[in-house]
């Protein structure tokens, strides 16, 4: 019997493959709303983010949000990251 391969996804912060379960998703809907994705199960474009501080302030600085999902993320998106990753 062959074991499952894990989905492996790169940071938009550092550029690293990690398992996907060690990243945070964001998804754009197709309704074009965009939310934090713990589950990694939401309909929609998805960006994968690492769970730390420094790939958080990496991303944020190079606006690699707004140049994965190519339209401008609003700031309350990254301020909701900011607070799940420092509580």
């Amino acid at each position: 019997m062959q074991t499952r391969k894990k989905p492996n996804r790169q940071c938009i912060g550092c550029r690293e493959s990690r398992e996907k379960k060690d990243l945070i998703r964001v998804v754009r809907t197709p309704e074009g709303e965009f939310c934090i994705d713990r589950t990694g199960r939401r309909n929609g474009r998805g960006a994968y983010l690492c769970d730390s501080e420094e790939c958080f302030a990496r991303a944020r600085k190079s606006n690699a949000l707004n140049r994965s999902f190519r339209v401008d993320v609003p700031d309350e998106i990254y301020d909701e990251l900011e607070r799940q990753l420092k509580g």
